[in-house]
């Protein structure tokens, strides 16, 4: 008898413990946060993700009062040793949020449940989280992106010739399904020929010098796609210095500043790009709420946009 009242009392604590946090949701408040970003490298398209989440910290602060600091720290090498190392650093501070965009889901697993084992809320950003971790992910369609840039590029080549695929970082998820999606693509047009594949690890040095190789070794390629940031600028430096511009098309991938010119100059096409600046935005949101105790959704889509010299600034 004396059992069945202690479960009773029990079940009767965790309704109310649960009813608490549930009307509770969102409204922990605090005088300072701090949250962390860790980026895949060194990389100006991070920067623009750096931005995007001081945007952020300034609307929390002069809409709540709170101060905001946010870490940006980035690994020299897009290294899954070195991105961990960040992590587990930055776990060891106990900050008030982590945004990670991951080098290797299945090298970053230990880290980032570590994070989650001690109540640190966690966002992965620019890719897709682990199936079966419950964290909250920004990015966009990164396949549809793919599938955009390598449709036009089989459209402008008339559904013929040898095309080459710029892989960025193999390991990382969204850099992976991009790759895998060109390659869908173009296994669709029985005239289409991928003869190469090049791995420029989010460096624009490495793609320009995978890209020479390549076009050197397939003189008959005809055109390209990337999966990063990284590829369409170094393949696009590759195409000038070769004095290709017009022989070898080029469909770009984001929304630096080098691909933008390069739009301009006709070296490339056109570019899908992702909202890096949005992403980084919604990273410092998403942790800002799981701080204050609120839900955030599984997934948030910030959007692919498509550029060419109609759409883009002279």
């Amino acid at each position: 008898m004396k059992y069945a009242v202690r479960l009773a009392i029990a079940a009767t604590l965790l309704v109310s413990t649960a009813a608490f946090a549930q009307n509770n949701e969102g409204t922990i408040k605090k005088d300072s946060y701090r949250f962390v970003i860790i980026p895949k490298v060194v990389h100006p398209w991070f920067d623009k993700v750096n931005n995007g989440a001081k945007q952020a910290a300034k609307a929390i602060e002069e809409q709540t009062g709170s101060k905001i600091t946010i870490d940006y720290s980035a690994p020299q090498q897009a290294d899954v040793v070195q991105q961990n190392q960040i992590l587990e650093s930055s776990i060891a501070t106990h900050p008030d949020g982590i945004a990670i965009d991951l080098l290797d889901a299945a090298g970053n697993r230990a880290s980032l449940e570590e994070a989650v084992g001690q109540n640190i809320p966690v966002t992965v950003f620019d890719s897709v989280a682990p199936a079966d971790m419950n964290l909250t992910s920004i990015g966009n369609d990164f396949c549809e992106q793919a599938e955009i840039a390598a449709h036009r590029l089989v459209e402008l080549l008339k559904e013929e010739g040898e095309v080459a695929i710029m892989m960025g970082v193999p390991s990382a998820p969204n850099h992976k399904i991009r790759a895998d999606c060109h390659q869908k693509v173009f296994s669709q047009y029985p005239k289409i020929k991928v003869v190469a594949t090049g791995i420029d690890n989010d460096d624009i040095e490495q793609a320009q010098k995978q890209a020479a190789a390549i076009m050197q070794a397939h003189p008959n390629l005809k055109g390209w796609v990337a999966s990063d940031a990284s590829g369409p600028i170094g393949i696009g430096q590759a195409i000038k210095e070769a004095g290709k511009t017009g022989q070898v098309t080029l469909v770009g991938m984001d929304d630096l500043p080098e691909m933008l010119q390069m739009i301009r100059d006709g070296v490339a096409d056109s570019t899908s790009s992702t909202k890096p600046e949005m992403q980084g935005y919604w990273a410092v949101i998403t942790m800002w709420q799981k701080a204050t105790g609120a839900a955030t959704p599984k997934y948030i889509d910030t959007g692919i946009a498509v550029l060419n010299k109609d759409n883009i600034p002279k």
